[in-house]
């Protein structure tokens, strides 16, 4: 478990960024990455500010917000705008050129964008860049687990991303209400609002902002399985979960 006022962190006079695994300046060499998850930061970004156009190249992005809204535009053609209860995906590919931006005026007080950017290692490199983006809310409202970004095949999901052995669930909890998380060999669990408890994991309840890795079989000395198939119960506010299940890790 790693708390959220324990993590990595880059503090600029727009951004506050604070970061699962190594990121930019901050490296740690025994935290990289998580089974296929290779960044899972979380963004808050001022009014009328935002990351201008950079590069990526072979990486599959997914971002998840939580308040505000996220401006998105490529080099491929591709833009639209992100908001609370939308899931948006971009494959880098060959190598695209991107900027987000936060769509609210500078002018507008608590016009903060808040969201959570994940990348991981895709299955094919120097692929098509492609975009998709797909509206999740009125799934949530049902209170389950979502799956909103997948890969893995057979698995429904909104939207595609391009790794077979990961996919991306969410879930919108009333307060005490449970959730059983898929069984994988690699989980990764972020808390985005409210409390949960997660079966078997002293030291819950994690809070927002807070984050599980979960491993199984003799990657994490566990018993097979016990990656996933947990139990988690939202705390006396409800809560939301990004939980990732992933059945491979980088290298293998």
């Amino acid at each position: 478990m790693i708390r959220g006022t324990d993590r990595l962190r880059t503090d600029t006079d727009w951004l506050r960024s604070r970061h699962c695994f190594s990121f930019g300046d901050e490296y740690d060499p025994d935290n990289t990455h998580h089974g296929v998850l290779l960044v899972s930061n979380d963004e808050t970004v001022a009014a009328g500010r935002g990351f201008d156009t950079h590069p990526h190249r072979n990486t599959e992005i997914v971002t998840w917000v939580l308040r505000g809204s996220l401006v998105h535009q490529d080099s491929a053609g591709h833009s639209g705008v992100v908001y609370p209860g939308l899931v948006q995906r971009m494959s880098a590919g060959t190598g695209i050129l991107h900027s987000e931006r936060n769509d609210l005026a500078s002018s507008e007080p608590g016009g903060e964008v808040r969201f959570i950017q994940m990348w991981l290692q895709p299955d094919e490199w120097d692929t098509e860049p492609g975009y998709a983006q797909a509206e999740v809310d009125g799934q949530l409202a049902a209170g389950g687990l979502v799956t909103v970004a997948s890969g893995i095949p057979g698995q429904d999901a909104a939207i595609r991303i391009g790794n077979r052995g990961a996919a991306l669930h969410v879930a919108r909890l009333r307060p005490g209400a449970t959730v059983r998380l898929p069984d994988a060999p690699f989980g990764h669990v972020f808390v985005t609002a409210g409390t949960v408890g997660v079966e078997g994991v002293p030291g819950s309840p994690l809070g927002d902002g807070d984050a599980l890795r979960l491993i199984a079989g003799s990657d994490g000395g566990g018993a097979p399985g016990a990656g996933g198939g947990r139990t988690v119960t939202a705390g006396p506010d409800g809560a939301e979960i990004l939980a990732w299940e992933m059945h491979t890790r980088l290298g293998a």
